[in-house]
């Protein structure tokens, strides 16, 4: 057996004991995979950590930046309350549109908002709203704009949010410093941003499952 196929079966086996995906999020994936959009989602288990986190922190205000096709949105948003709100910023129209409707079949749309346009574009408008603090940002866009989404996620956050970044590892090129590939550039800024910033404090995982060698980072705003 590969060691590929091995992280394969221990995510599959995960799933099944720990985070079964229900009808509502395969159908998600199905109608991802449907419109041609990149199976690049997370896992169950990753779903099931981030709800998790957000549960643990008694998530009301749920900011996501990067929303494809729904999936992390609706593990995310089962984990806030009726009042609860959570905000998904999408470039692709494509992508929005697929998302919509898949969190209106998990029957979230009344506490989800997707609003389409660039990541950087979005964030000014929303706090210009001055909306409520966000308890937990989940990061998962472009690469190489993860340093100014943690910037935003500063401003958006309050003492004792937390920040989750995906794709971290890059398939271990996060180490490279002579890299010039934009989304090693961006991750490692990243990544030193939040080991440098006086209001961070946070760690960095390495995990290997069904989608390969990756890890995510996760900080707390001090």
């Amino acid at each position: 057996m590969s060691e590929s196929q091995l992280w394969d079966d221990v995510d599959q086996y995960f799933s099944a004991q720990l985070s079964p995906d229900d009808d509502v999020l395969q159908a998600a994936l199905r109608d991802s995979e449907a419109a041609d959009i990149p199976m690049i989602s997370v896992t169950a288990p990753q779903g099931k950590l981030l709800q998790l986190l957000a549960e643990i922190q008694g998530a009301r205000n749920i900011l996501e930046i990067g929303t494809l096709a729904g999936y992390s949105t609706i593990w995310l948003a089962r984990a806030l309350p009726a009042d609860g709100r959570l905000i998904s910023l999408e470039y692709d129209p494509k992508h929005a549109e697929v998302a919509t409707r898949n969190i209106a079949r998990a029957g979230l749309d009344k506490i989800v908002e997707v609003r389409i346009g660039t990541a950087l574009e979005s964030l000014p408008k929303l706090a210009d709203e001055n909306p409520a603090p966000f308890d937990l940002v989940f990061i998962d866009a472009d690469k190489v704009n993860n340093p100014h989404y943690i910037e935003w996620a500063l401003r958006l956050t309050r003492t004792g949010s937390l920040i989750v970044v995906d794709n971290v590892v890059r398939g271990g090129r996060v180490t490279d410093a002579d890299s010039t590939a934009p989304d090693v550039q961006g991750t490692r800024a990243a990544i030193e941003l939040i080991g440098s910033h006086p209001r961070l404090t946070g760690t960095a995982v390495q995990t290997v499952g069904s989608k390969g060698y990756d890890g995510f980072a996760l900080a707390r705003v001090l």
